[in-house]
């Protein structure tokens, strides 16, 4: 019986983490970038994080925070959809999925998709991400996007 329960528990702590890495990687961390908001980024980004941009060039999590305090999003929406979302026992967690922004430049309104990637960890209750990958960016027109 001690065994059902604490597989019970187990499984509804996973639900709550699950449901914690949503909230982080679909409404947080692009809310941060929205609103240039450096101390909830701080919070979302461990110390050691570090990213590889679609050119391959890296970014600390010093370089991150510089960027958004020094950059106005020039987009209309950031959204991203989740495609892998796997917590490991270790209290680490991989969530990955499609970014798409959309905004009016110059050029008008677009849409750009991206690939990314991203490795947290929970420290303290609290989950951090360690490591991001962005690919595949590609930027239409909104009327051609899908």
């Amino acid at each position: 019986m001690l065994l059902a329960a604490g597989g019970a528990a187990a499984q509804e702590g996973r639900a709550d983490d699950a449901a914690a890495l949503r909230h982080l990687k679909q409404v947080l961390w692009p809310q941060a970038y929205r609103t240039q908001d450096t101390a909830l980024l701080d919070r979302i980004l461990a110390d050691e994080f570090r990213s590889i941009d679609a050119d391959g060039g890296w970014t600390s999590k010093q370089k991150a925070l510089d960027y958004i305090r020094a950059n106005r999003p020039s987009y209309d929406s950031l959204t991203f959809e989740i495609t892998r979302l796997d917590i490991f026992e270790n209290g680490t967690a991989i969530v990955a999925g499609t970014g798409t922004v959309r905004g009016t430049d110059a050029e008008g309104k677009y849409v750009t998709r991206y690939q990314s990637t991203n490795v947290l960890i929970k420290r303290k209750g609290k989950w951090r991400a360690i490591a991001s990958h962005v690919s595949g960016v590609k930027r239409t027109p909104a009327a051609a996007a899908p």
